[in-house]
């Protein structure tokens, strides 16, 4: 049965009468779909249902049967059950019918077996609308006899509804026995016995909640009768109250519990008695879904406290028409839920907490009782974070150290922070020497109890804030300032050792270390030589400590050897102890060379005219070696003031021969000894004539006087020391001497004889050359003769030279570098054209007096071939 076919209700009522005969019924009563069979039943327009097991079978009057003789006699419908199978049914449709009135509906039946056995059961059904069979209104099993018993059915219809009556015959399990049916009325008129039901309307309810229907019937006091609520598939409900309302008419409720939509459908009241039974019309179980929301609400805004959302209330699961939208929420990690109504498409959501996350949804309501929805499909989103409480409270140091600080701050709940990210910040500023700051911020972890600041300066002031932040805002503590404990000092700047070197002593100043971290309380200062220059010092030995109070960043040490290295190892103290040393290597400056004390000896020890020989002792190095010893010579001027030989300066800047001429200094080097060369005292002549590392000694001058010094230098890398005495002094002559030319003036005088000389041989090469070419043979033997007599003559001349000098001082041949004067003036007795032939010869000139070494040797002349 479809749902339209059922929202048209009908009654039916259906009783029980004695036997009678049909020829004593009311035919004049008749309405249209009654028929007594006699012609069969398609005459009556009623049908065999075509989806039945079996056919009823029609029994004429007029044709012989093969019932047994006890069976009524007269037309009818009749089944055998003997003929068919337990269970089989076998249905006969009466026309379909349209009242607009209560009616009445009565028929005649039987059910008989020989053995007085049960033949099945025969079942009255009511198809409305043409819809599906539901279960019987009235049926009758078992042997009745095999007299005719009449039923009266009451119906009450309401137009435009339809409905069918159906006489259903089932063979029950003894297959033994008639089924009969006959003389069905249709009357136009209420049954006179049988109740009969008032219109029964549809109810509506929402899913979940109880539908009650009230069946309202007509008729005699039917507290006994049986009762029951039919669903148009069949399902009974059992009655659930009776209620007489008068002594004409009672009511009867029947509750379905908690109905879905599953439960909806055509529901009917029956009612049957011995003396009959009735039906209702079908009534409409209308059963609506409470409206949900498809979508969830919709975020508009957010802020710490609010939430602003837009409901999506239009498109919905269920049934309208919605009454009431409410806005339903509460915290995710809560248990407690807050409902709000509403009545705009938006809606904003007050006095939340800050950084909490809420599932939001949206209820719906339509009419009636539990019409309010499911909630529908949640929201879920979080508030903004408020800026914190309030600042938090001053940090408490709990520990200080040298470069850490350790502090403790109060545990920061959600009524403070406001949020439930944030960030706890410990920010620290602290200025040292030289305009050095530094500013640096650490985060925290906000559930550790305490935190370490690292990397500070010691002895230092420290400014400490805790921050507490979270995306809406910050809050900052009071500034704490705590001063760093002390350590031990940094190291004493490299750049500030600056040490003075004397001969014996060392002057070294420095100045405070970069980083005190505290006060300095004392200097210490170590050291040890290291090396020296003079090789009779001891280096190795146990370094010696000097203590210096905290405002002496100087000290001199004393007693020390010259030329020597020594090695500084610095450092300060604080109250931690010492810090790293710094070192610095300085040197003593070395001494000057100790010479003989020739105060009071007389160093003299030969005398001539140009010359003056002096003993010359060695000198004692002092922090360095000797590096040389030195000759000089100073002429006594008698206008210029005459030096003490105690305070007397050395001379500094050697100063040759020559130089002291044209330059008009009062004295020259005279020589300048390895000191190789005087490993003990030995004899030295002063004017001898000879060439000592690069100073020409020449003769001294009769009428003048001089002082003679000798000096001892000692140098090392770039710095020199001199130590010098007056050895010998030579007074001017006072008898007239031979004149004698001047040395210098005789020098050129020899020069120039040279420079002639040399003219003179290329003229004379020249004429060579054109006398050999014109005799050439006899100019040959005379030159082999004159080459022979030339070469004696020069071996004479130079044996007789080399004895005049033999004497002169036991220093010369001791010294490989000295020369005689012509050997200083590049003077041969070979000419460099022909070193096979001499062309002049140097003949000695005797009777004169030589100027260079005041002996009897000649001056020699030239004479050519």
């Amino acid at each position: 049965m479809d749902t339209a076919a059922a929202a048209l209700p009908v009654s039916v009522a259906l009783l029980l009468l004695s036997p009678w005969s049909p020829l004593g019924s009311a035919q004049g009563q008749f309405s249209a779909g009654g028929c007594t069979f006699d012609d069969g039943p398609g005459t009556c327009d009623y049908h065999q249902d075509l989806y039945d097991d079996f056919e009823w079978v029609h029994v004429s009057a007029q044709e012989p049967h093969y019932l047994p003789p006890e069976m009524p006699q007269g037309s009818y419908m009749i089944v055998d059950s003997s003929d068919h199978d337990p269970g089989e049914k076998a249905r006969l449709q009466l026309p379909t019918m349209k009242e607009n009135d209560t009616h009445c509906i009565d028929f005649s039946y039987l059910l008989y077996s020989q053995k007085g056995l049960n033949p099945g059961t025969l079942n009255i059904l009511v198809r409305v609308n043409k819809g599906p069979l539901a279960n019987p209104i009235w049926n009758v099993t078992g042997f009745t006899g095999r007299d005719w018993l009449r039923a009266e059915l009451a119906v009450s219809t309401f137009w435009p509804n339809e409905y069918q009556v159906i006489f259903e015959a089932e063979v029950s399990g003894g297959r033994s026995g008639y089924i009969a049916i006959d003389d069905i009325q249709v009357l136009s008129y209420p049954c006179d016995k049988s109740p009969h039901f008032l219109r029964l309307g549809d109810v509506e309810v929402n899913a979940g909640q109880n539908a009650t229907f009230q069946c309202i019937a007509t008729g005699r006091d039917a507290v006994h009768n049986k009762l029951w609520l039919q669903r148009r598939n069949g399902e009974d409900i059992p009655v659930a109250q009776t209620k007489n309302i008068n002594h004409r008419r009672f009511a009867a409720s029947f509750r379905l519990q908690e109905v879905t939509k599953t439960d909806q459908d055509l529901y009917r009241c029956v009612t049957q008695s011995e003396r009959g039974s009735g039906v209702s019309n079908f009534a409409q179980l209308i059963v609506r879904e409470p409206p949900r929301p498809i979508a969830p609400p919709q975020l508009l805004g957010v802020g710490p406290t609010y939430l602003l959302i837009q409901l999506n209330a239009n498109s919905i699961i269920g049934d309208g028409p919605i009454i009431l939208k409410e806005v339903e929420y509460r915290m995710t990690s809560g248990s407690w839920t807050e409902t709000h109504a509403v009545n705009a498409p938006t809606y904003k959501l007050w006095h939340l907490d800050p950084d909490t996350e809420y599932e939001i949804r949206v209820l719906l309501t339509r009419p009636g009782e539990g019409g309010t929805g499911l909630p529908g499909p949640p929201l879920i989103t979080r508030t903004k974070c408020a800026e914190p409480m309030r600042t938090p409270k001053t940090l408490k140091i709990a520990e200080i150290q040298a470069r850490h600080i350790a502090v403790d701050w109060e545990s920061l709940g959600y009524n403070i922070t406001r949020c439930h990210t944030f960030n706890v910040t410990i920010c620290y500023h602290y200025f040292r020497g030289h305009n050095e700051s530094k500013a640096d911020c650490l985060d925290m972890d906000p559930k550790a109890p305490q935190h370490v600041v690292n990397h500070l300066p010691p002895y230092t002031n420290v400014s400490l804030k805790m921050i507490l932040t979270n995306p809406e805002g910050r809050k900052e503590s009071e500034e704490t300032i705590i001063q760093t404990d002390e350590d031990v000092p940094g190291p004493v700047p490299v750049n500030s050792l600056q040490g003075t070197s004397f001969e014996n002593k060392i002057f070294l100043n420095w100045k405070e270390p970069l980083d005190p971290n505290g006060i300095i309380t004392q200097y210490e200062v170590s050291y040890s030589s290291i090396r020296s220059f003079d090789p009779a010092v001891p280096v190795a030995g146990p370094p010696q400590t000097v203590s210096n109070l905290w405002n002496s960043t100087h000290h001199v040490f004393m007693h020390l050897h010259p030329g020597t290295t020594y090695q500084f190892f610095i450092r300060a103290s604080t109250v931690k102890g010492f810090g790293p040393a710094t070192a610095i290597n300085v040197t003593t400056n070395i001494s000057a060379p100790t010479l003989p004390d020739y105060e009071g000896v007389d160093a003299s020890l030969n005398e001539t005219a140009t010359t003056i020989t002096v003993l010359l002792r060695p000198a004692q190095a002092k922090g360095a070696p000797i590096s040389a010893y030195q000759i000089v010579v100073e002429e006594l001027h008698p206008h210029r003031t005459k030096r003490e030989a105690g305070a007397m300066e050395c001379y500094q800047v050697p100063v040759t021969y020559q130089n002291a001429l044209s330059g008009g200094a009062p004295y020259y080097f005279a020589a300048e000894l390895p000191p190789g060369n005087l490993p003990e005292p030995a004899p030295f002549t002063v004017g001898d004539n000879r060439t000592y590392q690069g100073f020409w000694n020449p003769p001294l001058a009769p009428r003048k006087g001089y002082n003679i010094y000798f000096q001892a230098m000692s140098s090392v890398e770039k710095e020199t020391k001199t130590q010098c005495v007056r050895i010998a002094t030579k007074a001017a002559a006072t008898e007239e001497p031979e004149v004698i030319p001047d040395p210098a003036k005789q020098t050129d005088r020899v020069v120039k004889i040279a420079g002639i000389s040399a003219g003179i041989l290329v003229f004379i090469l020249l004429l060579l050359v054109v006398i050999l070419i014109v005799k050439k043979s006899k100019l040959a033997k005379k030159r082999k003769d004159a080459m022979g007599n030339t070469r004696q003559e020069m071996t004479h001349m130079v044996n007789a030279m080399d004895r005049s000098y033999a004497d002169q001082s036991t220093l010369h041949a001791e010294d490989p570098l000295s020369i005689t004067f012509m050997d200083q003036h590049n003077f041969s007795p070979r000419l460099p054209n022909d070193p096979l032939v001499p062309t002049a010869v140097l003949v000695p000139i005797t009777g004169r007096k030589n100027v260079y070494h005041g002996d009897n040797n000649s001056f020699f002349a030239i004479s050519y071939l």
